[in-house]
């Protein structure tokens, strides 16, 4: 009998235990925006290094496996370079991704667990039509691509922890459907998203 109820005890404190442990999180970010420059058809895309912002969720499947899903946002200046227009045009653009994501943790080190992670998703880019932009006779993109990256978390706490991580996303190029498709350089790119925030894990 006594052996019973300590077996029963043992279930239910490792039920318990399971039961609180954290299995979600969010985190936000501050983002890092830096693209290559980018030539092809005759035409050459720069773009200026911004700072945007970064929302992720993820879901732990088991103590080493996640899935997450990403969401961010930034603007910054596109220069297209043709030799209609030597000099350049630029568009004010916003950028903002959506992508789902596989994460992998690696084996922890005291408080830092690195991680690996790898998905797909969109990036959209929209023309604004402000006095920024040289051109109106433009339409958005919405360009579908591959996220890779890898990172390292400090745990701050049971709930709180740093985040720190390179994130790149390899998609075509946005032309932004001008007209007789004078600014597409039918290229891809690498853009390189570096990123540092705070995680809540519940």
């Amino acid at each position: 009998m006594k052996k019973t109820m300590l077996l029963c005890a043992l279930l239910v404190a490792a039920g318990t235990g399971f039961a609180q442990e954290s299995r979600q999180d969010v985190s936000v970010s501050a983002q890092g925006f830096v693209s290559p420059e980018v030539n092809g058809n005759g035409v050459q895309l720069t773009t200026s290094p911004m700072v945007g912002v970064l929302t992720s969720y993820r879901y732990m499947l088991t103590p080493r496996s996640a899935l997450e899903a990403n969401y961010s946002w930034e603007q910054y200046s596109s220069r297209f370079r043709t030799s209609f227009f030597p000099d350049g045009i630029h568009i004010h653009t916003r950028q903002q991704e959506i992508t789902a994501a596989y994460v992998y943790n690696l084996r922890n080190y005291r408080n830092f667990n690195p991680f690996l992670e790898a998905g797909v998703g969109a990036l959209i880019f929209t023309p604004i039509k402000d006095n920024a932009s040289q051109t109106l006779d433009t339409k958005g993109n919405t360009n579908i691509g591959a996220l890779f990256g890898a990172g390292v978390a400090y745990e701050l706490s049971p709930s709180y922890d740093i985040r720190v991580q390179y994130r790149g996303f390899v998609a075509k190029a946005p032309d932004f459907g001008s007209g007789g498709g004078q600014f597409k350089t039918n290229r891809y790119e690498v853009i390189s998203l570096p990123a540092i925030g705070i995680a809540y894990h519940f």
